[in-house]
């Protein structure tokens, strides 16, 4: 294999690929990455000039999820990514290669590209009878992964299992399965939760350190702003039905049909943080929600432990105050009441009022037609 690539623009001209094709490319990687149209030089100037970074890509303790998901990313391809945006040069689901050779290769990256490569850990990490619920190459996870960590520039915990712990840690957790940052310390850490995460999420958290060669901006737990800055609950189109206090309380009744909010059914989106709302998957074609049933909060720190992820949540936050949807429910009735009330007084306010005042016009009527009718009196 290759022990450097060259920047995306020059592969651009390799494979004969025009100056607007590219162009057209870095405009589209502009807006996948979240960033405004004011940056687009800065994406073409990087796409032109940085080196493409090579990649390690470890398989904990997971179900291959987040690789099922990365390979159906289409805003970059997949394709795309592996074989032109960056260097994949280990990861034992993609890989063609496998056995000795492979592990081999796997030390001489370690060695000729230490404190250089990006470090992909796809699942949890299992502890105990000394990490051996999950081997690889015939050794401990948890040793694979402490080796490859060590000369890491930075490493991404791709899926809930890699930043979590996931669903092999949910109680009573027999495995003892923690999260990668549970186990590497003093490294930069980028968490890609998700049961799997979106798949252009994945490939835009690589491709903006490919671009810029540093970390995107990160939240407090340490996933990027750009894809987990808003809640599902602050993108979902139901949003105006939960607003109003329009909510489905059986999946087969006549509001659930109507498209009302799920909350009362166990929906997670007003504490779930993840771009669900608006990337969406398969292209933006659709996502839980449109399709019926309610975030279960997949990218969130124990969903696994919910004791029933169709019992809604007991406080959900508005504005400056907590309260729940009964409250909600009642003070938008209340509020539609009002409103109903309100406009009755005003309606009957101006009636009375259009009232007096054809009173007071025909009285002046009269009035006038008297003094004339005295006028004429006096003239004879």
């Amino acid at each position: 294999m290759k022990e450097s690539l060259n920047s995306l623009w020059n592969l651009f001209q390799e494979r004969k690929l025009s100056r607007r094709t590219f162009m057209k490319s870095c405009v589209a990687l502009t807006a996948i990455l979240g960033l405004p149209p004011a940056l687009t030089n800065k994406v073409v100037a990087a796409a032109e000039t940085k080196e493409l970074p090579t990649v390690i890509w470890l398989h904990g303790h997971e179900c291959t999820g987040c690789d099922e998901s990365f390979i159906r990313s289409t805003s970059p391809f997949a394709s795309d990514v592996i074989l032109n945006m960056i260097a994949l040069e280990y990861d034992d689901t993609l890989a063609a290669a496998a056995g000795e050779p492979f592990e081999h290769h796997l030390h001489h990256l370690l060695e000729s590209k230490k404190g250089k490569y990006v470090l992909a850990v796809e699942g949890g990490v299992p502890l105990d009878e000394n990490g051996s619920y999950c081997q690889v190459g015939g050794r401990p996870f948890v040793d694979v992964l402490k080796e490859c960590a060590e000369g890491a520039a930075f490493i991404i915990e791709y899926g809930s299992c890699a930043a979590w712990g996931g669903i092999q840690a949910a109680k009573p957790n027999p495995t003892n399965t923690v999260s990668v940052s549970s186990i590497v310390k003093g490294k930069k850490i980028i968490k890609v939760p998700g049961c799997p995460p979106i798949p252009e999420v994945m490939t835009g958290v690589i491709m903006h350190y490919a671009l810029f060669g540093e970390i995107p901006p990160l939240d407090v737990e340490g996933r990027p702003k750009q894809f987990y800055g808003n809640r599902i609950h602050d993108t979902c189109y139901r949003r105006p039905f939960f607003d109003s206090g329009l909510f489905v309380e059986h999946f087969d009744d006549d509001a659930s049909k109507a498209g009302w909010c799920l909350y009362k059914v166990g929906c997670r989106g007003p504490e779930t943080y993840n771009s669900c709302g608006n990337l969406r998957w398969w292209n933006g074609l659709s996502y839980p929600i449109q399709s019926g049933h309610g975030c279960i909060g997949c990218s969130e720190k124990g969903f696994w432990d919910n004791d029933n992820f169709y019992q809604r949540l007991p406080h959900i936050h508005t504005p400056n105050t907590i309260t729940d949807v009964d409250t909600l429910g009642t003070v938008a009735g209340f509020g539609a009441f009002g409103a109903v009330v309100a406009h009755g007084g005003i309606t009957l306010a101006k009636h009375k009022y259009d009232s007096i005042q054809e009173e007071k016009k025909y009285l002046a009527e009269q009035e006038a037609k008297q003094k004339e009718a005295e006028q004429k009196g006096s003239d004879q």
